[in-house]
């Protein structure tokens, strides 16, 4: 008998295929539609911090362009911060699975209070999605140590179990999580995935590119989960970016992750996506006689290599002396 349960951030989890924060998760309806596929969890679409400090009317035009600072305010007053706590609360009521909240933070302002009322609402944990754009030259020290501060901030206002949702763009992305863990961090996603432009050739302007991510997108995340895998027993790790089928989600549990978060598969595929991904590991789980996700989480993380930069550098001499 195949058991899929897994732990994250101190959340006991059905199995580990989770609901990625996005608009699939944005309504109640949508949440409950979810629910019918058994995922181990569900992240809320985002909220950001200038729609709390909006409603808190804290909201500061300190914005380049009048366009975005009206765009803000006009976003905000569509999805207020109320309805926020609301879809917390009816989501809590209507599904089994736990019930993560996320909010999309670049400051240690005002807004870290809001985590309190969260909380109140009932979340399961709070996912912190975290990217600060460097693009004056600023210390790298004084950015991580932005990170910090506001996961510091936030932590004051909550005893939720916090997650941080991180991008791969650190000096040292291994450093940067045991810093998240040693002020309490209960688990961290590998990875967000950012908003990336693109030029319009034909009308000269700036888009925005693909927003999917493709299977190819796994190769860093595999690398990384299996990297912070080895490094950390204590900090749970959720792969996130480039899971496209069961495959997937098993080559991350190998490397080391406790649960997988999809997003663009959905969207692509639909909620019913859910059912071949989770009967997929258990397919395989079956055909490798494994009982339980602890029976081989991690059992092709690093640490199985003697010397894994050996093993690193030998397969990309194999790779290039093979086409050159």
């Amino acid at each position: 008998m195949v058991d899929l349960k897994t732990t994250y951030a101190g959340l006991e989890l059905e199995n580990p295929v989770m609901v990625s924060s996005s608009g699939l998760a944005d309504s109640l309806e949508k949440i409950k539609k979810l629910a019918g596929f058994d995922p181990g969890a569900i992240v809320l679409k985002s909220l950001f911090e200038e729609q709390i400090n909006f409603d808190s009317g804290r909201l500061i035009d300190d914005y380049s362009y009048p366009e975005a600072a009206d765009y803000i305010r006009n976003y905000s007053k569509s999805h207020t911060v109320g309805d926020y706590l609301g879809l917390i609360e009816s989501a809590k009521l209507a599904v089994p699975m736990p019930v993560i909240a996320s909010i999309n933070c670049i400051t240690a302002s005002e807004w870290t209070g809001f985590a309190r009322q969260v909380e109140f609402a009932g979340a399961d944990a709070l996912e912190l999605n975290l990217f600060i754009l460097p693009v004056d030259g600023e210390d790298p020290v004084r950015i991580e140590l932005s990170y910090l501060k506001i996961v510091e901030k936030v932590k004051e206002s909550t005893t939720l179990p916090l997650i941080i949702k991180m991008s791969p763009y650190f000096s040292n992305l291994i450093n940067m999580v045991h810093q998240f863990h040693a002020i309490g961090v209960k688990g961290v996603v590998l990875f967000n995935r950012l908003y990336e432009p693109d030029i319009d050739l034909k009308e000269m302007k700036i888009t925005s590119s693909e927003v999917f991510s493709s299977p190819a997108d796994l190769r860093q995340t595999l690398r990384w989960v299996s990297l912070v895998a080895d490094k950390f027993r204590k900090i749970d790790i959720s792969a996130s970016t480039g899971v496209h089928d069961s495959d997937a989600v098993v080559k991350l549990l190998l490397a080391g992750a406790s649960t997988v978060q999809v997003c663009s598969a959905l969207y692509k595929n639909g909620p019913e996506y859910l059912a071949g991904l989770i009967g997929g590991l258990k397919t395989w789980m079956e055909s490798k006689e494994f009982s339980s996700i602890d029976d081989f989480r991690g059992k092709m993380s690093y640490r199985m290599y003697e010397d894994p930069r050996t093993w690193e550098r030998s397969q990309f001499m194999r790779y290039y002396s093979s086409r050159h």
